[in-house]
């Protein structure tokens, strides 16, 4: 049987269901990382783009390079207002197509969880930023409940199924990015906690957008009719609306970043 993935091919979509929680967070986590302008940046894993457009929107840089393995997701970026600046190129986190040195920040914005080897892509990081430079990821805290898609996927699991995830979710904890960038040589590592929170029309508005999730509405529509029913009532009896209809999710996450040491 062949192995079950997330694959993401639908830009717009993303955009709508992860890409407004990614700029959430990316917010946060640009505020604390107060990057000085002008510098050359890498967004690895930047999917349709949404944290490169942050980054040319926030940081001034003077060169800005974003990769990614979805050619779909590329496409889109392309069309956004930061590809007047921003090189968009197909690739892999773990082989990245660049020079050593080449870059004074690397980020990884949700994207870490996915890396088939996390170390081998913190490497990767590390060797394209020149020594002195900048190298920070956030990903969804997985096993602190904190992925935006957490209440329908504990509900699925509550029903006895069995909800597609990252390959590495435990990454994503604290103590386990800590370790990643510290085994990695990187100096003055530190760590910070996130939380975001969405508003919603209603509870419909909520479920229509989950169901935009990357693995999800693919879960949910080849459920049974009435195991797919249960499900969003259970959901909406987890994520209640307010008196007046409009809901508030959250989600939260884990930053890290370091700094590459002089060379030896």
């Amino acid at each position: 049987m062949a192995e079950r993935q997330i694959q993401f091919n639908d830009g717009a979509s993303y955009e709508q269901m992860m890409g407004k929680w990614s700029r959430l967070a990316g917010d946060i986590v640009l505020d604390w990382l107060a990057p000085e302008p002008g510098l050359r940046w890498v967004d690895i894993g930047c999917g349709n783009g949404a944290s490169t457009q942050m980054i040319y929107d926030r940081c001034s840089p003077s060169a800005l390079k974003g990769i990614d393995p979805s050619a779909a997701q590329l496409e889109f970026a392309r069309t956004r207002p930061s590809a007047k600046l921003a090189q968009f190129e197909l690739g892999n986190a773990m082989a990245l197509p660049f020079s050593t040195a080449e870059f004074d920040a690397a980020i990884m914005a949700l994207v870490i969880f996915f890396v088939p080897l996390p170390a081998r892509g913190v490497a990767e990081m590390v060797r394209v930023v020149r020594p002195g430079g900048l190298v920070a990821a956030y990903a969804w805290d997985f096993p602190g409940g904190g992925f935006p898609l957490e209440p329908v996927q504990a509900e699925m699991r509550a029903m006895g199924m069995t909800p597609l995830v990252a390959p590495h979710p435990e990454i994503s904890r604290i103590d386990a990015l800590t370790a990643l960038w510290t085994q990695a040589g990187l100096r003055d590592v530190v760590t910070r906690e996130i939380v975001v929170r969405r508003d919603f029309a209603d509870f419909e508005d909520y479920w229509r957008t989950c169901l935009l999730g990357a693995a999800l509405g693919a879960e949910v529509a080849g459920m049974a009719p009435d195991d797919a029913v249960l499900l969003k009532e259970r959901v909406r009896q987890r994520v209640p609306a307010r008196s007046d209809g409009r809901l508030t999710a959250s989600a939260k996450a884990n930053a890290v970043r370091g700094t590459r040491p002089p060379l030896a």
